[in-house]
């Protein structure tokens, strides 16, 4: 597996911005390469019928170049940090509102253990009365030590400061210790963050006893949330959160 250089699938499809005063859902779930799977397409189907969203944030995304995904009807971009012959795997951003501009970006370091890169999205989507909503679709370091992690979380700081008006940072952060969560706490207060604290907490991947996924926002009304048992699925369960523009 080895950093891609293929064409990174994507569609865009939709035109319509965001209106003030609307209301729109949020799903994260790192996937566990799962998505081409009945299993997974099934369940994901079932969630989205209980849980309506208009936005899809997706980790450890499975493609096939050639595939028009599992649902066509959604715009949609990629931001692999691995491929093989067949397949292309990283974080996935998903939207039934326009797309005015999806940025990919790759960690500069690799992870100790598979020798690989993390990635991230930064997704703009236009509003109606002017600016941009930004979404984040992070997924975070790993196999690094804990200066490493925080120097990636830097370079994503420094590309969301600019950013005036709405931010979703959303994904699979890998805060699985003490140190780890701090730098991740000190990087959302200094971008004007607040988590969307989840109703159902137990339901939240944890390792050493610490979430490791995270819906946060800022510049937008939290209207209700939710981590969905899914039964296994995948080894992490999806967060939704429901926001007023």
């Amino acid at each position: 597996m080895l950093k891609p250089k293929i064409v990174i699938p994507q569609q865009f499809i939709h035109e319509q911005p965001i209106h003030h005063g609307e209301e729109f859902g949020v799903l994260c779930w790192n996937t566990q390469k799962l998505t081409e799977t009945s299993d997974f397409q099934r369940v994901l189907a079932g969630i989205l019928a209980s849980y309506p969203c208009l936005f899809l944030l997706l980790q450890e995304a499975k493609l096939t170049p050639k595939n028009n995904w599992l649902l066509p009807q959604w715009s949609y971009a990629i931001a692999p940090n691995m491929q093989t012959r067949r397949s292309v795997y990283g974080v996935l951003t998903a939207s039934q509102y326009a797309f005015t501009e999806a940025q990919t970006r790759l960690s500069r370091k690799r992870e100790g253990m598979f020798a690989t890169h993390k990635s991230y999205m930064l997704s703009y989507h236009a509003l109606a009365e002017g600016g941009s909503l930004l979404v984040v679709n992070v997924h975070a370091m790993n196999f690094v030590r804990v200066n490493q992690f925080s120097q990636e979380i830097e370079f994503i700081k420094e590309e969301i400061l600019g950013h005036q008006g709405p931010l979703i940072v959303a994904g699979d952060f890998n805060v699985w210790s003490r140190q780890r969560r701090l730098r991740l706490l000190q990087f959302c207060r200094s971008v004007g963050l607040r988590q969307a604290i989840m109703v159902d907490p137990h339901h939240i991947k944890t390792y050493r006893q610490h979430p490791l996924d995270f819906i946060f926002y800022r510049d937008l009304s939290l209207q209700g949330t939710s981590a969905i048992d899914t039964n296994k699925v995948s080894d992490h369960n999806p967060l939704y959160a429901r926001f007023k523009l």
